[in-house]
């Protein structure tokens, strides 16, 4: 069993940034790969960016070039640094886990919410 911890969401002006972190309580060599979703009112869960074991990282395209995923494999933690948020950005963040063996661990999610 996995378990996620979350913290670093809150309200923040349009423009401006905030960071998420989410730790592991799991070996960091167990874990294939770390990602963000977010959840928007009356939407569906969204891919946001993801991390590799390896490093590899992907992004949604609404996001390219403002957000920014990182991992400390020694920390089991893994980051989402959210630069220019918009209020489109406004969502519960999700941090998902996958393990070499093929589960799905999911975090309770932080709420990011941006005024204009």
């Amino acid at each position: 069993q996995v378990q996620l911890v979350e913290s670093g969401g809150g309200l923040v002006q349009a423009g401006g940034s905030l960071r998420l972190s989410c730790a592991a309580s799991a070996r960091s060599f167990s874990i294939r790969s770390m990602a963000w979703y977010r959840q928007a009112p009356g939407k569906q869960r969204e891919l946001v960016a993801g991390i590799t074991s390896a490093g590899s990282t992907d992004y949604a395209d609404s996001v390219k070039g403002r957000f920014t995923i990182s991992r400390d494999n020694a920390k089991n933690t893994a980051y989402l640094q959210m630069n220019s948020l918009k209020p489109e950005d406004t969502a519960v963040y999700y941090c998902r886990v996958l393990t070499v063996v093929g589960n799905l661990y999911w975090g309770q999610g932080t709420q990011v919410t941006v005024s204009s």
